[in-house]
């Protein structure tokens, strides 16, 4: 009898845990949560939805605006890299130099640019004026100094001591307008390297005051040395500093009294100044502009093709490598005060790589 209840109880026993893990393991497989398919929501009860999708639009269209203003950023300052106004691209300088300074139109004072009873500004003393008296305005050029038409090719000619024995006269000569710089001497023997022909020649006051007394004496022997230049044009700084317009009238004065066929002009400061803000936007900063790079912009302005010769402002020869005087006829050294010349060369030689123009730095040979 009691192993009947034992043997009872135990099955009761072993049921009961049969029963439990029978249960467990239906309801683990039968009542677990189905994965549903999304559920599609009708466009009345699709608020959410449509906040969500709104966000997402809005994030995408943040992206694509911000990454369009990087973009506009980037062409903007890729622009401005290679724009022709830029110190890292020049290529198209002869189109900003005309645009911003006009040469052609600007570089000599005329009765039309500059009308009787105006006030001019010295480009070297800004805080000093001038207005211009009836005296004065009868010197003025009338017309057009370059008859109002563009060269095929200007030579400007520097004084570098590299045009020594250089045999360049005849490719120089050849030039339609040839500029040369501060009164230098052609003739007894340099006419072979420098070459004769001449449009248009600077003149440094300095020279007036060093070499001729200015001309407060005699004066034939500096009516004499104008002779080489022909009837070109003499270009006066009268108006760049105040002590320059007395001498400069002067010399106006020396010519008309003797007859002299060369036409004395004078340089506009407005034209002066305005070269200075342009070279200065190409990162040539220095107190003043050399004669020879104010010359170089006004032969980007009047030529197509534009050739420099003398311009290398060191001692050596770049290709023979012998020691160079200053000057091609003496060595006196200039103002290195006002001129930066080596910044200036090396800015000149970005135009040449450029194509702007053309440096001649050897002998002209054949080849040339």
């Amino acid at each position: 009898m009691r192993g009947q209840r034992f043997l009872y109880f135990s099955l009761l026993i072993l049921g009961s845990l049969l029963t439990t893990f029978i249960w467990y393991t239906f309801n683990n497989n039968w009542h677990r949560p189905l994965k549903k398919d999304p559920e599609i929501k009708s466009s009345d009860s699709c608020t959410d939805c449509r906040e969500e999708k709104h966000i997402i639009e809005l994030c995408s269209a943040s992206r694509t605006q911000e990454n369009q203003k990087v973009n506009n950023q980037q062409l903007h300052q890729k622009t401005k890299k290679n724009a022709p106004g830029s110190s890292d691209s020049c290529k198209d300088c002869r189109t900003w130099l005309r645009l911003k300074c006009n040469g052609f139109e600007n570089a000599i004072i005329t009765q039309k640019n500059t009308p009787l009873g105006s006030k001019v500004i010295y480009d070297g003393e800004k805080k000093k004026t001038i207005k211009v008296t009836a005296e004065q305005f009868s010197f003025f050029f009338q017309g057009h100094p370059f008859s109002n038409k563009t060269r095929q090719t200007c030579a400007v000619v520097g004084n570098g001591g590299i045009l020594a024995n250089s045999s360049c006269g005849k490719m120089i000569d050849s030039a339609e307008f040839v500029i040369r710089c501060n009164l230098p001497p052609l003739s007894n023997g340099y006419e072979k390297h420098v070459g004769m022909k001449t449009d248009l020649v600077t003149a440094n006051p300095s020279i007036f005051t060093k070499k001729y007394g200015s001309l407060l004496g005699r004066r034939r022997m500096f009516v004499e040395s104008l002779c080489q230049y022909g009837n070109s044009m003499l270009l006066l700084p009268a108006f760049s500093f105040s002590l320059n317009t007395a001498l400069c009238l002067r010399v106006l004065y020396t010519i008309e009294d003797f007859g002299s066929p060369i036409q004395p002009v004078f340089l506009n400061p407005k034209y002066l100044e305005s070269l200075a803000v342009f070279w200065r936007s190409q990162g040539l900063k220095e107190t003043r502009l050399s004669t020879g790079m104010m010359m170089t912009s006004l032969a980007l302005d009047l030529c197509d093709d534009v050739h420099l010769y003398g311009f290398w402002p060191f001692s050596v020869h770049p290709h023979s490598f012998q020691d160079l005087t200053n000057h091609y006829y003496d060595d006196a050294q200039g103002n290195k005060v006002f001129h930066s010349m080596s910044d200036e060369f090396k800015l000149l030689l970005q135009l040449h790589n450029q194509g702007v123009l053309k440096l001649h730095l050897g002998e002209c040979g054949a080849n040339e």
